[in-house]
C-alpha cells in the first residue's frame, strides 16, 4: 500500500508538473473508514494492550480492538486515559524537493505528539475535532523517513477534558481522521478567506508567504464554463484583499445549490507559483434584529437535526459516502438545515452539504465545560481555517449547554470575513433565543409575548420512540405561523449505538444515553422519519375528504422559500386495494400550479370519471430534481361501504341456541360462539379446526363493564343478544348479533369513566405467542401515537410479527406492536388459527399488544402507556412524551382525551361496532409481507 502511493504521487509529479502550482498531497493514511492504511500500533491499557501490532489508520482504537470503552458521563477515574503510539514509515516524493513540507492531521483523539525521525514536529497538539498541521521540511531526510505519534485519549489539558469528553457521547481514542503530506512552494498562499454575496460582489482575503507580484482570480460554474473575466490586484503586504462584482451569478441556498470554482493564483515575474481552489457559493445571510435570518433576502425557517459524526463499526472515523447517506436522508425527510453537534465536522461532510444543499450551523466544541482561553483560541482558528469558505455554513456556534467560553465571541467576527452570525446553543444571545427543550406552552408564551429570533438548537428531543415525529405537528404550525420563529433542530439524527469489539460485536446505546435517532445506527428508518417527511414538506396539503362533490381540487400553500411549486411535479393515483392482490388502478400527472414561495394556491386533478369506483387516491408531490416530497393519501369508500361488501350474514344454515344459568351457547354455519350470561363478554369462538383463542371482552377500557340484564331473541333468521340500558347501573350496553353465516356483530355504546383519558376502547384477549401475522386495510406501516399520526399513508399492509422496541437490537422496522389508525378491518393470521375483524366505523384504532418499555429516565417522561388485554379497538389512544418531557407538554395533541357527555344519554355515547368472522375461510397461512 504504502508503495501505491509514493508510486501514484511520483507519477502526478513526472507527468504534471507544469501544472503542478496546486498544492500537492500525499496521503499517509487511507480517506476513511472505507479506505485505510496500517500503521504499526501499541495501546498502553485496555483490550490487547502493551504489545506492538498493526492497527488501520483513520480509526478510532476501540473499534479496532484496543484500549477501553468508555461513554462520557462514566465518571471512572481510570476510564478512558489509554495511550496509542504509532508509527510509519514513509518516502517523500524526490519532486518535492526544495518544497515547504506540512503534515496535516485532520482529527485526533486527544492528545497528539508529533516525532519526524526522532525530533518533535512542533507542541503536542490538545484538542479532538481540528486540522492541525506541522511545517516538518528540515526534519526530512532523503529516502525513507519515521513518522512517529503518540495520542493520549485524556488530556493533559483538563479544560479540553471539560469541553470534549465530560459529555452525553461515546468518548473514543485515536487518530481518527485522514493523515497526509501537503507540498507548498516557498512562495505560496496561506490562507483564503471568501465572501461572495448575493449581489454578485466577491472578496476575498489572500494571505501569503516569500513574496510575489499579484494575486489573480478565476471563477468557472459547475459545468466547467468561465464565468465572468479573470481580475487581478497587486500583492502590497502579507494580506491582500480583492474585490469584483459578477453579474446575476446562480445563487446558493439549500433548495438550488449552486456553486462556483475560484482559483486563486499567486504571481511573480509573471509565472503563476501557486494555486488554491476553492468550491463557493453566492450567498448572502442577514440577522434582522427582532425579525429573522434572512439568506438572499428570504426570511427562513430552519428545518434542522443535530448530528454526530458517528458510525456503529467505526465511531468517530466516516466517509464521504457516509456524508452523502446522511444528507440524502434529512432532505428525503424534507429538512433544509444540520447542526453539527458537539464539534466540527469532516470536511466532506461540509463538501457534502455545499453540493446538495443543506444549511450548516458549524460549533465549537463545549459541550457543558469549556476550553481555555489560550487553547480555545487556537482551536476556533483552526476550525475557521479550514471551514470558512463553505457556503453551506450560515451559523457559527460557540460551545453547547453552557460551553460558552466568552472570551473566544470577538475572535468570530475577528476572523470571518462574512461575519456570520454567532450562536449560543440554549442560551438568549445575540437576538436569538435558542433555549432547549422548552415545554410547548413555554415556547408559545415566548412566540406571542417574546422579543428576540426564537431557535431553539435542541427541541424534541427523540430518545426512543418519542420526539422527533411526536409533538413535532404542534411545535411547526406554531413555528411557521409566528413571524419571530426562525424553525429549530431536533436532537437528533441517529442513533449513536457502537459496536463493542469486547462483547462479541454487541450494538451498545449506553442504556438509554444513546438511542436518540430518528433513524437507527445504520441508517434504519423509524415511524418518525415519516412523520417528519410529511410535517416538513415544503408543499402543504391542505385536508380535504373525497365526496361526491369533490372536484379534483386541492389547496396548497408554498411553504418553500426560493422554489414556484410550478418547478415541481404532482402525480396522482387510484388505486382499488384487494387483499393478497395487485391492486388496479389509474395513474397520471397534474399540471403544476404557478405559487410562488409563501403564497397559497389550487392544483387541479382532472380525475377519470369513474374515480369514485376506487378506494383510495394518492397524490404526490416531487421537487425540482424529482425527489418525492411525500405521498398523500386520501381514502374514498368508507368503512361502512367496505363492511358491506365484506360481511356475510345470510347463509342455508340457521342459528341455534343453548343456554343455562351461566352462559349462551350459539351455533351457526359451524360456527360455535359461547357468551357469558352474567356479563355478555365473549367467552369463547370455536371452528371445525378448534379453537380460535380470541376471547374475554369487550372490556371496556377507562369506562365501567356494567352491562347487564341480558336477553336474548330471534330478529328474523338472526340471534340477538343484548344487555338493557339503565340510567344509574346499565348505562354502557352491548349486543351481539349472530346471523345464519356465523359472523358476529359487536354494539357496544359506551362512556368514559372520566372527562380527561388516556385512551378509550375496547380490549380482547389472544395469547401473542399465537400470533404470526396480520393483514390489515388502514394507515401504516408505522404505528402511531395520538401526538404522532402523519407520515403513514392508507393501504392494505402485511405485517410478520416482531418484537422490535425501537432504539433496540436488531432494530427491526416497522414495529409489530402497538396502535395503527383508521382501521377498515384486520385479519389475524395465527399460528394454527385465524379470524377477520371489520369495522363500519371511521377513526376506529386497532392495538396489537404491548410493546416492551425501555428504559426511560428517571423522570419517567416518555409514559408509552397501552390499555389492558392484548388486542383492543379504540376510539381515542395515547400520546408518548420525550426524555425532557410528559406527553402532554409537547402540545395540544399530546394531552389526554376529552369527552364531556356525561348525562348518560344513550345518543350521545361512543360507539363502536366490529364484525367477527371466525370461519377456517378466514386462514390466509403462509410468510406475509408489507405491502400497499
Amino acid at each position: 500500500m504504502r508503495t501505491r502511493f509514493i508510486l501514484f504521487f511520483c507519477l502526478i509529479m513526472m507527468f504534471g508538473r507544469v501544472e503542478a502550482q496546486q498544492t500537492e498531497k500525499l496521503y499517509l493514511s487511507g480517506t476513511g473508514n472505507d479506505n485505510t492504511v496500517n500503521w504499526d500500533f501499541l495501546c498502553t491499557e485496555g483490550m490487547n494492550a502493551g504489545k506492538w501490532t498493526t492497527i488501520p489508520v483513520p480509526s478510532n482504537w476501540e473499534l479496532q480492538g484496543f484500549g477501553k470503552y468508555n461513554y462520557g458521563f462514566n465518571k471512572e477515574a481510570n476510564k478512558g486515559r489509554e495511550q496509542g503510539l504509532y508509527k510509519y514509515k514513509f518516502t517523500v516524493p524526490t519532486a518535492w524537493k526544495n518544497q515547504k513540507i506540512n503534515i496535516v492531521f485532520e482529527g485526533s483523539m486527544t492528545d497528539t505528539e508529533v516525532k519526524i525521525n526522532g525530533k518533535l514536529a512542533g507542541d503536542v497538539h490538545q484538542g479532538s475535532f481540528y486540522v492541525f498541521r506541522y511545517d516538518i521540511s528540515k526534519l526530512l531526510i532523503s529516502g525513507e523517513n519515521l513518522l512517529e505519534v503518540k495520542v493520549s485519549k485524556h488530556s493533559a489539558n483538563q479544560s479540553v477534558n471539560e469541553a470534549e469528553r465530560k459529555a452525553d457521547f461515546w468518548i473514543f481514542g485515536g487518530i481518527f481522521r485522514p493523515v497526509y503530506l501537503e507540498s507548498l512552494p516557498q512562495t505560496h498562499i496561506d490562507r483564503i478567506k471568501i465572501d461572495a454575496k448575493a449581489n454578485g460582489i466577491f472578496t476575498a482575503n489572500v494571505s501569503t508567504s516569500g513574496g510575489a507580484d499579484k494575486i489573480n482570480v478565476e471563477l468557472v460554474d459547475a459545468k466547467g464554463k468561465k464565468f465572468g473575466s479573470d481580475f487581478s490586484t497587486k500583492i502590497t503586504a502579507n494580506s491582500t484583499s480583492i474585490e469584483q462584482e459578477f453579474k446575476n451569478p446562480a445563487l446558493w441556498s439549500s433548495e438550488f445549490p449552486n456553486l462556483y470554482t475560484a482559483t486563486i493564483s499567486l504571481i511573480k515575474n509573471g509565472k503563476t507559483i501557486h494555486q488554491i481552489s476553492k468550491k463557493i457559493g453566492f450567498r448572502t445571510v442577514e440577522v434582522k434584529e427582532r425579525d429573522g435570518v434572512y439568506v438572499n433576502g428570504v426570511k427562513m425557517k430552519f428545518k434542522g437535526v443535530n448530528r454526530h459524526s458517528f458510525y456503529p463499526t467505526s465511531g468517530r472515523t466516516t466517509s464521504k459516502k457516509i456524508s452523502i447517506a446522511d444528507v440524502e436522508l434529512m432532505k428525503e425527510m424534507n429538512m433544509n438545515a444540520v447542526r453539527m453537534s458537539h464539534y466540527p465536522p469532516d470536511g466532506h461532510f461540509l463538501d457534502v452539504c455545499d453540493s446538495l444543499g443543506l444549511f450548516v450551523m458549524d460549533e465549537l466544541a463545549g459541550w457543558h465545560g469549556t476550553y481555555d482561553t489560550p487553547t480555545g483560541t487556537k482551536l476556533m482558528k483552526e476550525m475557521m481555517v479550514n471551514d470558512e469558505n463553505h457556503p453551506s455554513i450560515i451559523f457559527w456556534a460557540n460551545g453547547n449547554e453552557g460551553g460558552h467560553n466568552r472570551e473566544l465571541d470577538h475572535l468570530f467576527a475577528e476572523e470571518d470575513i462574512q461575519k456570520r452570525p454567532l450562536i449560543h446553543p440554549w442560551e438568549v444571545f445575540n437576538g436569538f433565543e435558542t433555549t432547549h427543550y422548552r415545554e410547548f406552552n413555554y415556547g408559545i408564551g415566548n412566540y406571542e409575548h417574546g422579543h428576540n429570533i426564537l431557535m431553539p438548537t435542541e427541541f424534541l428531543h427523540g430518545m426512543w420512540d418519542g420526539g422527533h415525529g411526536a409533538g413535532i405537528e404542534d411545535y411547526w404550525n406554531a413555528m411557521w405561523k409566528n413571524p419571530q420563529s426562525a424553525g429549530g433542530f431536533l436532537w437528533d439524527f441517529a442513533d449513536q449505538a457502537v459496536v463493542r469489539t469486547d462483547k462479541n460485536g454487541e450494538l451498545d446505546t449506553d442504556g438509554n444515553h444513546g438511542p436518540d435517532g430518528i433513524v437507527g445506527p445504520y441508517h434504519e428508518k423509524e415511524g418518525s422519519f415519516f412523520t417528519i417527511k410529511e410535517v416538513w414538506s415544503p408543499v402543504f396539503v391542505e385536508k380535504r375528504e373525497m365526496t361526491a362533490g369533490f372536484d379534483g381540487g386541492f389547496l396548497l400553500e408554498n411553504r418553500y422559500a426560493f422554489t414556484n411549486l410550478n418547478q415541481c411535479t404532482f402525480e396522482w393515483k387510484l388505486k382499488k386495494l384487494k387483499a393478497g392482490d395487485d391492486a388496479a388502478f389509474k395513474a397520471g400527472k397534474a399540471d403544476a400550479p404557478n405559487i410562488k414561495p409563501f403564497e397559497k394556491g389550487k392544483l387541479q386533478v382532472n380525475l377519470p370519471t369513474d374515480w369514485r369506483s376506487f378506494d383510495v387516491l394518492y397524490l404526490t408531490a416531487k421537487d425540482f430534481y424529482g425527489k418525492e416530497l411525500f405521498t398523500w393519501s386520501f381514502p374514498i369508500t368508507l368503512p361502512t361501504a367496505d363492511a358491506a361488501k365484506i360481511v356475510v350474514k345470510t347463509a342455508s344454515s340457521k342459528v341455534t341456541l343453548k343456554e343455562d344459568a351461566k352462559v349462551y351457547q350459539v351455533s351457526a354455519n359451524g360456527i360455535d360462539l359461547t357468551f357469558d350470561k352474567i356479563s355478555g363478554l365473549l367467552q369463547k369462538a370455536k371452528n371445525a379446526k378448534g379453537v380460535v383463542p380470541f376471547s374475554n371482552g369487550p372490556i371496556l377500557q377507562e369506562g365501567v363493564n356494567n352491562f347487564k340484564n341480558f336477553t336474548a331473541k330471534t330478529d328474523g333468521e338472526n340471534l340477538v343478544i343484548s344487555s338493557t340500558y339503565d340510567k344509574k347501573e346499565s348505562w354502557n350496553t352491548l349486543q351481539w348479533t349472530v346471523y345464519p353465516s356465523g359472523w358476529l356483530k359487536m354494539e357496544v355504546k359506551y362512556f368514559p369513566a372520566e372527562y380527561f383519558t388516556t385512551f378509550v376502547g375496547l380490549n380482547f384477549s389472544y395469547p401473542e405467542s399465537e400470533i404470526k401475522s396480520v393483514e390489515y386495510k388502514g394507515n401504516g406501516p408505522y404505528r402511531v401515537w395520538k401526538n404522532r399520526m402523519k407520515g403513514q399513508q392508507f393501504g392494505i399492509w402485511k405485517k410478520d410479527y416482531n418484537d422490535s422496541a425501537t432504539g433496540e437490537p436488531a432494530w427491526q422496522y416497522p414495529e409489530f406492536k402497538g396502535y395503527y389508525s383508521n382501521m377498515y378491518w384486520c385479519e389475524f393470521v395465527g399460528k394454527s388459527q385465524s379470524f377477520k375483524v371489520v369495522t363500519d366505523r371511521e377513526d376506529v384504532f386497532l392495538r396489537l399488544f404491548t410493546p416492551k418499555k425501555s428504559k426511560d429516565t428517571e423522570y419517567d417522561n416518555m409514559s408509552p402507556t397501552f390499555p389492558n388485554g392484548d388486542i383492543s379497538f379504540m376510539n381515542g389512544i395515547s400520546a408518548i412524551g420525550t426524555k425532557t418531557q410528559k406527553p402532554e407538554t409537547t402540545g395540544p395533541m399530546g394531552m389526554k382525551n376529552i369527552y364531556y357527555d356525561f348525562d348518560k344519554d344513550p345518543s350521545r355515547a361512543l360507539d363502536m361496532t366490529l364484525y367477527f368472522d371466525f370461519s377456517t375461510s378466514s386462514l390466509r397461512g403462509g410468510t406475509t409481507k408489507q405491502s400497499n
